[in-house]
């Protein structure tokens, strides 16, 4: 536990309203304290929800810890059981009941005689695990509480569907463009003439889960949530699963393969022309392919770019930028920590050097000392890129309302190569423009940005300073700023004057 104005991820019982909330008539009953609740509110503004988020809060207040939590738990689960007759509640533990010692479980069990719903506890150890870990987690408890369910009710249907289909798992609520992601996954399987099972969380329903194991496959797009329930399924069931994430050009045709090999291997007999379907979606729908040989594309080769973000998502967009585009990249980076070894795996050889870190502070020191031409990250490396004037393409949660566009815009499969290509090209300053901008007026209104990053720099800079920088064309002026001042502050200069200016010029070219 730690205090902190800003988390890449979240608490463990975010994840876990995430995951029980996507599910259709699934209820979140979250015992904490008042001001917890703001899930709620986050979910109904990004996602543009009608319907009111099934999630309530058992507030701990000054009467509760008098009397204890049991009674008032135990009737706000019967309560939402008698009014909205859930399919399945989850109790959500959060920092605040572990802190109590409270025994949920018993609470839960409790409850489970005076409801006619199913009522589990979310599996989760808020103190070990974070927002991700636990949505994987819960996930997986979930469905291998309705799996199980169902096998001991001889209700299980184990037989396999008579043509290929897939269950597609890890689409959830507040999951960076989740679900434009699915809608091309969607077409995708469809082209390749093998049918959606099921899609779980979003959207699923419980009483469906006993229907996965009908799947030839598990089609998992991204490894934080999704892995854990695809390797329960796969030792229990036999069910294999495909954890190439199809970004990218090469990695949507790895992807493809994959899926055409687990189809062969269960049934030689089928047709699958993979090589002729990657070729025509490579050649005439995505256009990232036309574009990586263009003369706009080739502009950006030798670039210095730094990623920074999910696994899944920096994994991928290190490879695409320095494997299909030609551009540097400096650093990669990640907040997973606990997926360190399978992100360097992953990005090796595709990039300078390797940032696993959850502390914000860090990546900023990083992006400050490389100075990219362009920074792919979060939202805290958008801010970040405002501050040093260096432009930032977002390719991850944590997320912000402008992810969440009312146009179609995958990450994923050979339309997201499109959405990709753009992003990158948009992302990076291009010298000429911005120039055109200043001569002919434009956004550029000649404004140095004197703030530093830290309150470490130690500088001021002097009004003949001041007017001196802003004389400096806007493409190049973030790069002088930076180098004088890192000049100033080796010297222990407090005040940077005209002549300090020159100064750092004549000595590391300013």
């Amino acid at each position: 536990m730690k205090l902190a104005y800003w988390m890449y991820a979240g608490p463990a019982h975010i994840g876990t309203l995430r995951v029980a909330s996507s599910f259709k008539n699934v209820h979140a009953i979250m015992h904490a304290p008042l001001g917890d609740d703001y899930f709620n509110v986050m979910r109904s503004m990004l996602e543009r929800e009608r319907d009111f988020t099934p999630v309530t809060a058992s507030i701990v207040d000054r009467h509760v810890l008098a009397r204890g939590s049991q009674e008032k738990v135990v009737e706000n689960i019967t309560q939402k059981d008698q009014q909205q007759k859930p399919d399945l509640i989850v109790l959500t533990p959060t920092c605040t009941s572990s802190i109590l010692q409270e025994d949920l479980q018993n609470f839960v069990n409790r409850a489970s005689l005076e409801s006619n719903s199913d009522v589990i506890l979310a599996d989760v150890n808020h103190y070990r695990v974070n927002e991700l870990q636990a949505a994987d987690r819960t996930l997986e408890q979930i469905i291998r509480f309705s799996v199980e369910k169902a096998r001991k009710n001889n209700v299980l249907n184990t037989e396999k569907t008579i043509k290929p289909s897939a269950n597609i798992l890890g689409i959830f609520t507040l999951g960076f463009h989740n679900q434009h992601d699915c809608r091309e996954l969607k077409r995708l399987l469809n082209d390749l003439g093998i049918s959606i099972n099921e899609i779980v969380p979003e959207g699923g329903s419980i009483k469906n889960l006993k229907n996965l194991t009908k799947a030839w496959f598990n089609l998992v797009p991204y490894r934080e949530v999704g892995l854990m329930a695809a390797n329960y399924l796969q030792n229990e069931y036999s069910m294999p699963y495909v954890g190439i994430t199809p970004m990218g050009i090469v990695d949507t045709a790895n992807c493809i393969r994959e899926i055409s090999t687990i189809i062969k291997n269960q049934n030689p007999d089928i047709e699958f022309n993979t090589e002729k379907y990657i070729d025509q979606q490579t050649r005439f729908v995505s256009q990232a392919a036309w574009f990586s040989r263009s003369i706009d594309c080739q502009n950006l080769t030798g670039k210095k770019a730094v990623v920074f973000g999910d696994a899944t998502h920096a994994a991928s967009m290190t490879r695409i930028l320095a494997r299909e585009m030609g551009i540097n990249v400096s650093c990669a980076g990640t907040y997973c920590k606990h997926d360190a070894d399978w992100f360097r795996e992953q990005v090796q050889g595709f990039c300078d050097q390797v940032l696993i870190t959850d502390d914000h502070t860090q990546v900023a020191d990083m992006i400050s000392r490389i100075e990219p031409s362009a920074i792919f990250g979060t939202q805290m490396e958008r801010h970040i890129g405002k501050r040093l004037d260096i432009p930032c393409g977002v390719i991850s949660a944590p997320v912000h309302i402008q992810n969440f566009p009312l146009g179609y815009r995958p990450f994923l499969g050979y339309e997201g190569t499109n959405q990709i290509a753009d992003l990158v090209y948009n992302s990076f300053t291009l010298g000429m423009e911005d120039h055109l901008l200043e001569i002919f007026g434009g956004h550029d209104t000649k404004e140095a940005i004197t703030k530093s990053l830290s309150t470490e720099s130690g500088c001021s800079w002097s009004p003949d300073g001041l007017a001196e920088l802003k004389k400096i064309p806007g493409f190049v002026r973030g790069k002088v700023k930076r180098n004088t001042e890192k000049f100033a502050r080796e010297r222990n200069i407090t005040e940077i004057t005209v002549e300090i200016m020159y100064a750092a010029k004549e000595v590391i070219g300013a």
